[in-house]
């Protein structure tokens, strides 16, 4: 094995798994243990990795680090799909609601096409493209206004303008990290004037979170985690995670992904 495919297995590993150790890789790649240290010193240089005692962590993102869509798109597909179709049981036909920016609230928009008399609340243009592509006489979907983020979210005063002289059932909130310190948080501060927004507008709170969003924290907190009436993770929420979450929403509820 080539030391790029080397490295490539061993960055997927770690992004799988969080973490590896050299011990681990030295006996599933069959190479040396000064092999696998120069791979995580390549790895690490790059800032692909985190070098640890004895291993190597996936590198964490930083507190305004804001991938685009696409990239997001791509990350845990799965169970972000779990998410939706569990989280599409919690919509009644003729209700309004609200969908905030995110790749999973696109995945759960995909699951809501055919629930028919929906109001529907977005400031995402790929959300409301799902809508405009599906199109129904009896749903009508609104679409703020404002600035457009990395992520495809509009924010900012028009769109928070927009959304305090209206009123929704629930509101599906995508984040991107969640902790007891800072609960419910994002990397754009704009987009959190309008995500506290959307939340207040809303008589329920249905965060939408998969694993990898535990602990992650971004420079601006939307919301308490007591705040939420609901989170929706998936099956790869670690037991500590979903016991202390337990301890602060209303409920929470894990969505299975399908083998």
């Amino acid at each position: 094995m080539l030391a790029q495919q080397r490295q490539q297995a061993i960055l997927e590993r770690v992004r799988r798994d969080g973490g590896v150790r050299v011990a681990e890789l030295v006996r599933e790649l069959g190479v040396s243990d000064m092999t696998i240290r120069r791979d995580l010193e390549a790895l690490a240089e790059r800032g692909l990795v985190e070098k640890v005692h004895g291993g190597a962590t996936a590198s964490g993102p930083g507190s305004t680090e804001e991938p685009g869509f696409t990239a997001k798109a791509t990350r845990q597909r799965e169970e972000k799909e779990a998410i939706a179709r569990r989280a599409a049981q919690l919509v009644r036909p003729g209700t309004a609601i609200a969908l905030s920016a995110g790749t999973t609230t696109w995945a759960l928009a995909q699951f809501l096409t055919e629930v028919p008399e929906l109001t529907v609340i977005t400031n995402s243009i790929p959300v409301a493209d799902v809508f405009h592509r599906v199109p129904r006489n009896d749903r009508t979907v609104v679409l703020t206004g404002g600035v457009r983020t990395p992520s495809d979210a509009l924010v900012g005063p028009v769109a928070v303008a927009a959304i305090r002289g209206l009123h929704v059932d629930t509101l599906f909130l995508g984040v991107h990290g969640m902790s007891v310190r800072a609960g419910f948080t994002t990397p754009n501060l704009l987009e959190s004037e309008t995500d506290r927004a959307l939340v207040a507008c809303a008589t329920r709170l249905v965060v939408l979170a998969d694993h990898t969003k535990w602990q992650t924290v971004g420079i601006s907190t939307i919301a308490e985690l007591s705040q939420a009436d609901a989170v929706v993770s998936d099956a790869g929420l670690e037991e500590a995670a979903r016991r202390e979450l337990s301890e602060h929403v209303g409920e929470l509820i894990i969505a299975e992904v399908p083998r």
